[in-house]
């Protein structure tokens, strides 16, 4: 185990009227076992024996599943190493005398509540719009009842490993979200239980995505560098191919 010490620029704002600037904090002697989070924790905890108030940011599990956390650092969403949440970033990855810029992630559909803290219903609208299937309910089926090639199981399993954390957004020079909205259509689109909503699905789920102020693809594949699922951006092309077909049966 080693130490090492770091300075710190992080975006402080009080709430989403007031304006918010980098304020600047040093760490010594950080444990590289650390995760970034916990790294936070012992920076909120000196702070708090200073009498300044602590950074807020977004947390829960801290396991790579909830999807909660996540922030810029040095410009890049989640950090620097690829396929990893910011709460599974650990200190071993930066050197002592680092100067780490973290910042919220930033598009006009993510509002900033309060320093790294961001709203991101948006998303949650989004699945609301189309993210269901009718199919009955009860005991649980027999796995071969509904035959499934495993080729299309293994595509709709890897759409569903989308967390919805938003570094997707954050990271596109658009502020798209067509990352995310592509992840939940593919995977209930490519199975038969989600054909019953398949055209409902696809012309709701992309309306409210419009609505809620986020931007166009323009297939820059920022968004795919920085999933921590390595969602791929060919269901962008899936979701497109979706929407097309049921605009053109409802025209």
């Amino acid at each position: 185990m080693s130490n090492i010490d770091l300075t710190l620029q992080i975006w402080r704002q009080k709430n989403s009227d007031a304006l918010g600037k980098l304020e600047t904090y040093t760490l010594d002697k950080i444990s590289t076992d650390m995760s970034f989070l916990e790294m936070l924790d012992v920076l909120n905890e000196k702070l708090t024996m200073e009498g300044i108030e602590p950074v807020a940011f977004d947390h829960d599990c801290r396991e790579g599943i909830c999807g909660m956390c996540g922030a810029v650092i040095n410009g890049v969403a989640h950090g620097p190493e690829k396929e990893t949440t910011l709460c599974q970033l650990h200190m071993r990855h930066f050197k002592t005398g680092d100067v780490l810029v973290i910042e919220p992630f930033r598009s006009r559909a993510f509002p900033i509540k309060k320093d790294l803290v961001v709203d991101r219903s948006a998303f949650d609208k989004i699945i609301q719009a189309g993210g269901y299937v009718s199919v009955n309910t009860g005991g649980t089926p027999d796995g071969n009842a509904i035959p499934i090639s495993s080729h299309i199981a293994e595509l709709a399993m890897d759409a569903a490993a989308c967390i919805g954390c938003g570094a997707c957004v954050a990271s596109c020079p658009n502020g798209a979200a067509m990352l995310f909205t592509s992840a939940k259509i593919s995977q209930l689109c490519l199975l038969p239980q989600g054909h019953a909503e398949r055209k409902k699905r696809a012309l709701s789920m992309v309306e409210t995505m419009d609505k809620e102020g986020f931007g166009n693809c323009t297939n820059l594949r920022e968004c795919e560098a920085v999933c921590p699922k390595s969602i791929s951006i060919r269901n962008i092309a899936r979701l497109n191919r979706e929407f097309v077909r049921a605009a053109f049966s409802e025209g």
